[in-house]
């Protein structure tokens, strides 16, 4: 029995309801029966944060109303601002949702009849989820479809029962009570004047806040208050990154300059890196020509690769200045992203912004030393590493490769290409005949290091020594001799003589016939034997054909030269 003291309407509260559910019905009454959401209120604003501004409306509740709504082009928001709002709801926290738009709630069909005609937005309340959609009291029962509400599923559409929502009469039947209103409508002209107030506000070159609302492959978007922007993955840092993911994640709060706006399209283009002093301007103190730096290979191209020394800082090390030691075809037989080198810097332009760095002239140039290791005369010995028909080459040290040609090959008969007597890999003993430092080639030749008849006959006599010889020809003062097969000699005839062995010269050419078995046989007698038989006769005049007695008077090895007088 009810206690007769206290009137129905503050009669006890269910035992299952708790005060707070009390006080939110409350509240929803007081809201819509005492305290007129359709009007606008005076809204004093008494705080604020990041996102949000409190604004006292003379209810018991403050109001909250998004920051993005209150920032008009040029307007500033600061406590104790005052301008008028209308009440769209609840918020979980209790808070009542605001709004700048002037929010119609209708008493009755006139006043439906008057939104409907003028397009306005009225306040409605979702009491139930219906075939189709929900229901909606906005004064009388109104129809909102599932793909007007706003919401994506079912699920959503269920939290949408008991909310004060937004929404505008795109059907109305007064005879047959049938009203059909749409939320989404007023949602997507709200949306479109937030965008164009905030593309209104934003100007190139602006510094800005902004939350990542979303990552891709290209880049990341950013949400500027009700507005977004791109910030493009290359636009993130001056350092390369592969994925926008490695650096920034989603809710993450930001700072971007505006680079670019689109209004035709709505495009809000920004950058991170911008904000950062740009890595070339320290270029020229901090690097010099000719210095060594590491780096990491960033890309591999056709005609080189790019080697990032610090973020933002790149050089290119060209095909050319890869290796000494072989021509590189393509650099990605050689260097792989991601491998970390060492190069040295060949050149800079800080104006153009380009380091050209050379990877071979870190390891140092085998050709410096060249002359002092492999001395002209000297021998070497090293595997031949490629064959033409002019020669083959032959690998001296790392870098370095020395050419015989053809001709060097062989003193004993004529070889006509390179591979009738060498094989590609085969070890070979050869003297350095010449060096072009400058060209960076070295000549060399194997048949120098082979002996030849001068040589052993060189090795085997003194000056001083009597030989016996035939004369060849003369010419003058002097004459041709030859000492054996294949060693040859210079000898000065005596001025006396020389009158004598022009006459000999025009005698017939019989009294010039030397029987040839004759000197065959008196040369293998005398050859060696310094025999002086020849000499104890009366000295003949010189002339060719002879054969004489010869007194060595100089030896040169190197020059594999003798010369001889007549004994």
């Amino acid at each position: 029995m009810s206690n007769p003291n206290i009137p129905d309407s503050q009669t006890a509260p269910e035992a299952d309801e708790s005060f707070g559910e009390i006080f939110s019905k409350y509240e929803q009454s007081h809201l819509r029966k005492g305290e007129d959401g359709g009007k606008q209120l005076e809204g004093t604003v008494i705080a604020l944060s990041a996102e949000s501004a409190f604004l006292d409306i003379g209810f018991k509740t403050e109001g909250i109303l998004p920051l993005a709504a209150l920032q008009g082009a040029g307007e500033t928001v600061k406590v104790g601002d005052t301008f008028p709002v209308s009440v769209k709801g609840r918020d979980a926290e209790g808070y009542y949702t605001l709004s700048r738009l002037k929010i119609a709630q209708p008493k009755d069909w006139s006043a439906l009849e008057r939104a409907f005609a003028d397009k306005s937005t009225i306040t409605g309340i979702v009491t139930a989820v219906v075939k189709g959609g929900v229901s909606v009291d906005v004064g009388v029962r109104a129809f909102m479809p599932a793909s007007r509400s706003g919401a994506r599923e079912a699920g959503e559409m269920e939290k949408l029962v008991g909310q004060d929502i937004l929404c505008r009469i795109i059907k109305l039947d007064v005879a047959d009570e049938d009203v059909v209103v749409d939320r989404r409508v007023v949602a997507e002209e709200e949306e479109r004047a937030t965008k164009d107030r905030r593309y209104a506000e934003v100007k190139e070159g602006d510094t800005v806040q902004g939350t990542v609302r979303s990552l891709t492959d290209y880049g990341a978007f950013v949400d500027l208050g009700g507005v977004d922007g791109l910030l493009h993955v290359g636009d993130i840092a001056w350092g390369r990154i592969h994925k926008p993911e490695d650096v920034l994640s989603l809710g993450q709060q930001i700072e971007a300059k505006v680079l670019k706006i689109d209004t035709e399209k709505q495009r809000i283009s920004l950058g991170m890196k911008q904000l950062l002093p740009h890595p070339w301007d320290s270029v020229a103190e901090k690097y010099k020509t000719g210095e060594r730096v590491h780096g990491v290979v960033t890309r591999v191209v056709e005609f080189g690769a790019f080697v990032e020394l610090e973020p933002g800082i790149e050089g290119l090390i060209h095909l050319s200045e890869m290796s000494w030691v072989k021509k590189v075809r393509k650099p990605s037989d050689l260097l792989k992203p991601g491998e970390t080198v060492e190069a040295m810097i060949l050149a800079i332009n800080a104006g153009e912004r380009r380091i050209s760095l050379g990877l071979k002239q870190a390891l140092g140039d085998p050709w410096a030393d060249v002359a002092q290791r492999f001395a002209i005369g000297s021998q070497i010995e090293g595997p031949i590493t490629s064959m033409t028909k002019f020669g083959a080459f032959v690998q001296l040290a790392e870098g370095v490769e020395g050419m015989i040609h053809v001709s060097e090959i062989s003193a004993e008969k004529r070889i006509e290409h390179s591979q009738d007597a060498l094989k590609l890999g085969q070890v070979v003993k050869a003297q350095v005949l010449e060096i072009d430092k400058e060209k960076r080639q070295l000549r060399l030749s194997i048949k120098q290091l082979i002996p030849t008849s001068v040589e052993e006959y060189i090795a085997e006599h003194k000056v001083g020594d009597v030989v016996t010889g035939r004369m060849m020809e003369t010419s003058g003062a002097t004459a041709r001799v030859e000492l054996g097969e294949g060693v040859r000699a210079t000898c000065r005839v005596a001025e006396k003589n020389v009158d004598e062995e022009i006459a000999a010269a025009k005698a017939p050419q019989a009294e010039g016939k030397v029987d040839l078995s004759s000197l065959s046989a008196m040369l293998n007698a005398r050859w060696k034997t310094g025999s002086t038989a020849a000499t104890a006769a009366k000295p003949e005049a010189a002339r060719a054909g002879q054969i004489r007695s010869f007194r060595i008077v100089k030896l040169d090895a190197d020059a594999k030269k003798l010369e001889v007088e007549l004994a």
